[in-house]
C-alpha cells in the first residue's frame, strides 16, 4: 500500500490519527481549567503512567484545546540537569508579554514582568543555567529575595493577578515532571498552594512517571490535597481496536478480525506500540484487507525498530552495573519484583544494591509501586533485555 498515505504516527509525543480512550481526562482538564479561570477552587492535574501510554500526546492536546479558548498556556518539558527557574522563566515572559498587550491587564502584566526581572536577577547566581535576560527594571521587594520558595510564590501571585484582570488563567503544562529536583518541586507546590488559597487563576497540568506521586508527597506532605493524579495506562481493547482500525478505514483499508486481534495482543494495548505496529503493518501489506501474515511480518520489523531506538536509547544510558540489575529483573519476568528476589538473582545483599536501584529510579528506568517492589517504567522492557543480553554471561560480567 502507498507508504505516503500511511496514517500511523509513532514518535515521541507525535499526535496519533485517532486519540482514542482519553475523552474522560480531556473533560476533567477542561472543567479544571474553566473553574480556575472564573476563580472557583480546582485541583491541579498530574497525569502519571509508564512510558508509551501517551501522556505527552494527551498533555499537548489539552494544552492546544486550552489555547484555542484563550487560556495562557505555558509549555514546559523538564529535562534532566536543568533547573525549574531556567525552564519556567522564558515561558512566563511570553505569557506576560501577551497579557501586557491587553488593555484590561496591561498595568498588572507589566508589574508581573518587573517581578520576573527581579526573580531572574536574584536567582541567576544560584541557578547558573538561567540564560533569560530582561530589559526591564525590577520592583524592589517583589520576587527578588533569592529564595526560590518565597520568590516563586510572589511571582505566580502577580502573574495570577494579571490573568484575572484579563478574564483568563495561566496554565503551566509540565512534561517529565519527575526530573524536577525535589527542592524545586517543593517550591512549585508551595507557590501553587498560595495562588489557590487566594483564588487566583493559575493552575498546573503535568505528566510524569509513576514515581512522581511519591516525589510530590516527600516534597510537600499536603501535595495530595492540591493535585489529582489520574493514572494513564494501556487502552481498553475496544479503544485499542479503534486506534488501529479507524485510521486504516479512513484511508479505505480494512483489517481482518484475526489480524486486528493479533495486533492488540502484540502491543498489549499501549498507544505508542499501537502506532509502531500500525505503521509497519501498513508498510508490509500489499493490499486491503490487512491479514494475519501481514501482522506476523510487521511484528518482526516493529520489534527490530523498538530494539534499535525506543529501548536501546534507554539501555545505552545505563552503566554496566545498572545493566546487570535490570537484566536480573528481566530474568524474573515483567514484574513488579521484590528487591530481595532481584538481589538473589544477582547473588548480592539487598542493602548493597540500594545505590544502583536509586540511580535507576532517578534515571526513570524503574519505579517502586509499593515498599520493597520494583518495576520497569518501560513496557515490555524485560523482553528487550532478554534479547540484548541473552544467555548467562551477564551474571559474571
Amino acid at each position: 500500500m502507498d507508504p505516503i498515505r500511511n496514517p500511523y504516527a509513532p514518535g515521541a509525543g507525535t499526535p496519533p490519527p485517532e486519540l482514542a480512550g482519553r475523552d474522560e481526562l480531556r473533560d476533567a482538564a477542561y472543567i479544571a481549567l474553566e473553574r480556575t479561570r472564573i476563580g472557583r477552587p480546582s485541583k491541579s492535574l498530574l497525569m502519571v503512567g509508564l512510558r508509551g501510554v501517551g501522556k505527552t500526546v494527551l498533555l499537548n492536546r489539552i494544552r492546544e484545546d486550552a489555547e484555542q479558548r484563550g487560556i495562557q498556556a505555558l509549555r514546559i518539558e523538564a529535562p534532566e540537569g536543568r533547573s525549574l527557574p531556567s525552564i519556567l522563566a522564558p515561558e512566563l515572559r511570553i505569557a506576560l508579554i501577551k497579557l501586557s498587550n491587553r488593555e484590561s491587564a496591561r498595568a498588572l502584566a507589566q508589574r508581573a514582568l518587573k517581578g520576573l526581572a527581579g526573580f531572574v536577577g536574584a536567582l541567576k547566581l544560584k541557578y547558573q543555567d538561567i540564560e533569560l535576560s530582561l530589559d526591564l527594571d525590577s520592583e524592589p521587594g517583589l520576587a527578588d529575595n533569592g529564595d526560590l520558595e518565597i520568590d516563586l510564590q510572589d511571582l505566580l501571585a502577580v502573574v495570577g493577578e494579571a490573568a484575572r484582570a484579563d478574564g483568563t488563567c495561566v496554565a503551566i503544562f509540565v512534561d517529565e515532571l519527575q526530573y524536577v529536583a525535589e527542592e524545586e518541586l517543593a517550591a512549585l507546590i508551595t507557590a501553587l498552594h498560595r495562588v489557590s488559597q487566594r483564588q487566583l487563576p493559575v493552575i498546573m497540568l503535568g505528566a510524569g512517571l509513576p514515581q512522581i506521586r511519591g516525589q510530590m508527597g516527600r516534597a510537600k506532605s499536603y501535595a495530595e490535597r492540591l493535585f489529582e493524579f489520574p493514572e494513564i495506562g494501556p487502552l481498553s481493547r475496544e479503544d485499542a481496536r479503534l486506534a488501529i482500525a479507524k485510521p486504516a478505514a479512513d484511508e479505505g483499508v480494512e483489517i481482518e478480525r484475526g489480524a486486528l486481534d493479533q495486533l492488540i495482543e502484540e502491543t498489549h494495548c499501549y498507544p505508542y506500540f499501537l502506532q509502531e505496529w500500525g505503521k509497519h503493518v501498513w508498510d508490509v501489506a500489499e493490499r486491503s484487507p490487512i491479514n494475519l501474515s501481514d501482522v506476523d511480518l510487521a511484528s518482526q520489523r516493529a520489534l527490530a525498530t523498538l530494539d534499535g531506538s525506543f529501548s536501546l536509547v534507554r539501555f545505552d544510558r545505563l552503566t554496566p552495573t545498572e545493566k546487570r540489575y535490570v537484566r536480573a529483573m528481566a530474568s524474573l519476568g515483567p514484574g513488579p519484583h521484590r528487591s530481595g528476589d532481584i538481589a538473589n538473582a544477582l547473588g548480592r545483599r539487598v542493602s548493597s544494591l540500594a545505590p544502583t536501584r536509586n540511580q535507576l529510579i532517578s534515571k526513570g528506568m524503574i519505579w517502586s509501586p509499593s515498599h520493597g517492589d520494583t518495576a520497569f517504567t518501560v513496557p515490555m522492557f524485560d523482553e528487550f533485555m532478554l534479547r540484548i543480553m541473552p544467555g548467562d554471561d551477564w551474571q559474571s560480567s
